[in-house]
């Protein structure tokens, strides 16, 4: 289904934001509910799910926190992200250096955190129970963590040098927390631990360190502004502006050095991409100027590049369930992008002769039963 990716003519997503669409973030509970933040600071919400039973169909936005809110974000929604645990609440950080949690029926702020610079990146763990800690990646060198439970910044990590613009917690583990900076590094904390850092990410593993002048470990040579963990949570990519995407051992650190080619990647800050969900072949779906790279993630290969947008995209998000690719970009437009049906293959060509079978290598089985080996 991954591989027969296109933009669907049948399925549209209504169109609202009036600029540029940044973020999009589908609750993991259903599936069904999506959440858009735009670069005027709207966040609209959308129903994915075909209620007109009709092939065609649009996605409907059920709701929106518009310009005429009073809450609403002054500049431009960075990040949205659903309560991992139930569509009741969701969450959305601005570059008017704020955090604001919502409740979803209300389309009221429960709680809004303020923060002394621009906030490019939040993130709440997908896996935790026993904290409710939301990860901030500000124009602050420090990486806040703010507790859902009492409402404030409980705690601060401290290690990187410039702006954080990227935050991930790992789907395995709920204390670990990578972080992504402009400082050219990727860090990975044990937020339990008084000092926090586990490790610094380093390209060379090692190698180069020890006798070049550059001492300190870099995972890229630019800005890192993207970082996604495997669903397994046993590797994590990254992306940096140094047109690299790099695919890292995260239990070790050790760089696996796949070689993803050039990723053309100029974004100034932090650019949202993701990986597929239960694909033998895991594949990456990463912004690319104004189409969308699609790449297996352990060998490296570009498999296709989704076009259809009119201007830079900024954002993609999968649907699991159905292996569908939802994109924002500058263009103000939100693209589905659907597996392609197969055409139905007409019962009398099977009588004339044999199937020839010709199979994508990734859908290839690599299995072969015991008697062939004899």
């Amino acid at each position: 289904r991954v591989l027969s990716l296109e933009l669907n003519k049948d399925r549209d997503v209504e169109r609202i934001h009036g600029s540029g669409v940044n973020t999009l973030d589908i609750e993991p509970v259903e599936g069904r509910y999506m959440l858009s933040g735009g670069s005027d600071g709207v966040i609209v919400l959308y129903d994915l799910e075909n209620l007109s039973r009709k092939p065609s169909y649009t996605c409907k936005a059920l709701c929106s926190v518009g310009r005429s809110h009073p809450d609403v974000h002054r500049y431009s929604v960075e990040t949205v992200q659903w309560y991992p645990h139930d569509t009741g609440m969701f969450t959305s950080s601005s570059f008017d250096k704020t955090l604001k949690i919502w409740d979803t029926n209300t389309l009221q702020p429960a709680d809004v955190f303020h923060f002394e610079g621009t906030v490019y990146s939040h993130h709440m763990s997908p896996v935790a129970t026993k904290h409710c800690l939301i990860a901030v990646g500000t124009k602050s060198p420090k990486v806040q963590l703010c507790d859902l439970k009492s409402g404030s910044c409980s705690h601060i990590l401290q290690g990187h040098r410039q702006e954080v613009l990227a935050v991930s917690w790992s789907p395995r583990h709920e204390y670990i927390l990578a972080t992504a900076s402009a400082d050219s590094r990727v860090k990975l904390w044990d937020v339990r631990r008084a000092s926090g850092c586990l490790s610094t990410l380093d390209q060379h593993n090692g190698e180069k360190s020890k006798s070049s002048s550059e001492a300190a470990s870099t995972a890229h040579n630019g800005r890192v502004n993207g970082l996604c963990y495997t669903n397994d949570g046993l590797h994590l990519l990254t992306v940096g502006t140094d047109d690299r995407m790099r695919l890292w051992n995260s239990s070790t650190g050790e760089n696996t050095l796949v070689n993803y080619g050039k990723v053309c990647n100029e974004s100034r800050k932090g650019l949202k991409f993701t990986v597929s969900c239960g694909c033998n072949t895991e594949f990456a779906f990463v912004p690319y100027g104004s189409t969308i790279a699609v790449y297996t993630v352990f060998t490296g290969e570009l498999i296709t590049m989704l076009r259809g947008h009119y201007s830079t995209v900024n954002c993609c998000v999968l649907q699991p369930n159905f292996q569908e690719l939802y994109s924002g970009s500058k263009d103000c437009n939100i693209l589905a992008w659907i597996p392609a049906l197969r055409e139905p293959v007409p019962d009398d060509i099977y009588e004339k002769s044999p199937p020839q079978q010709h199979l994508n290598p990734a859908y290839e089985d690599a299995w072969s039963s015991s008697d062939d080996e004899g």
